[in-house]
């Protein structure tokens, strides 16, 4: 008799247990599994913001001279508008800029050790060069400046631009590499010289050129920027971009972006050390 109420007394326990106590081990592993399920069916993984990684190389507008805050040129403004982007989390930018820079220059500085490491890692590649290129042959022909004076510089120039996107493709062939275009700011210095603004225009195709050899690599358009604002946008030495040109230039390498579908720019990649230059 005690072992038949025993066993009663068992069964009614297990009964009441399963039935009345429904967050049993067991229960608890496969919630938190079908859980986990659930929210990774929601959010998938790809579609999280992530981080994007900018190195900008080149001269004088990357260094940002002209900028009266000293935050970097188009450098602040750009990174402004990606963070707004819902696919992007944080925008890192590396500054590389020297001022003075010309294509020789720029082929050294692909050299270093720092470029090198930001490049291989980065998400974009803004390069901004060629201005000092055409200012050289400007300086050496001042009193007699003639359109033949600048097809010599021309030619080396597109041999070095050439190396140069070659040399970022080579680090990095997943990059994304804006280049950004001339504009000429001697048009209040020599107005009466109609040729100026074919020399850069000549350039500027030279430069659309060579980009189009290779994959993801875009030329900025900011010619048109300079030349047809009723605002100046030139910085108190007639050369370099004002805050308000700095702007209108990250604008245009903001919309390059976008036609390009920025939300494909981003991927997993290791995250770089800062270096000393590093622009926040």
């Amino acid at each position: 008799m005690k072992k038949a109420f025993t066993l009663l007394f068992i069964c009614t326990f297990l009964f009441i247990f399963y039935n009345y106590f429904p967050f049993s081990g067991a229960e608890k592993v496969n919630s938190i599994k079908e859980t986990g399920i659930s929210l990774n069916q929601k959010i998938p993984k790809e579609n999280l913001p992530k981080d994007l990684k900018v190195v900008c190389i080149g001269d004088s507008l990357t260094q940002g001279v002209g900028d009266s805050t000293g935050r970097g040129g188009y450098l602040p403004y750009l990174e402004e508008m990606l963070e707004k982007e819902k696919s992007i989390n944080k925008a890192e930018f590396y500054n590389f800029g020297v001022r003075g820079l010309k294509t020789p220059q720029l082929l050294e500085k692909l050299e270093t050790y720092k470029v090198k490491e930001a490049i291989k890692e980065a998400d974009i590649v803004v390069i901004t060069i060629g201005g000092n290129d055409v200012m050289n042959v400007v300086r050496k022909n001042f009193s007699n400046l003639r359109l033949q004076d600048f097809e010599g510089e021309k030619k080396l120039y597109e041999k070095r631009l050439n190396k140069t996107i070659e040399k970022v493709k080579t680090l990095n062939p997943d990059s994304t590499v804006l280049l950004l275009g001339l504009y000429n700011p001697f048009f209040k210095w020599f107005s009466d010289i109609k040729e100026m603004n074919r020399i850069i225009s000549d350039w500027n195709n030279t430069s659309k050129s060579i980009l189009s050899k290779y994959k993801k690599a875009y030329f900025v358009e900011v010619e048109d920027i300079f030349m047809e604002s009723r605002e100046n946008l030139l910085y108190k030495d007639y050369f370099h971009p004002n805050d308000k040109g700095y702007k209108l230039i990250a604008e245009r390498m903001f919309e390059t972006l976008k036609s390009q579908g920025l939300d494909k720019l981003t991927g997993e990649r290791v995250t770089a050390r800062k270096e000393e230059n590093q622009v926040r």
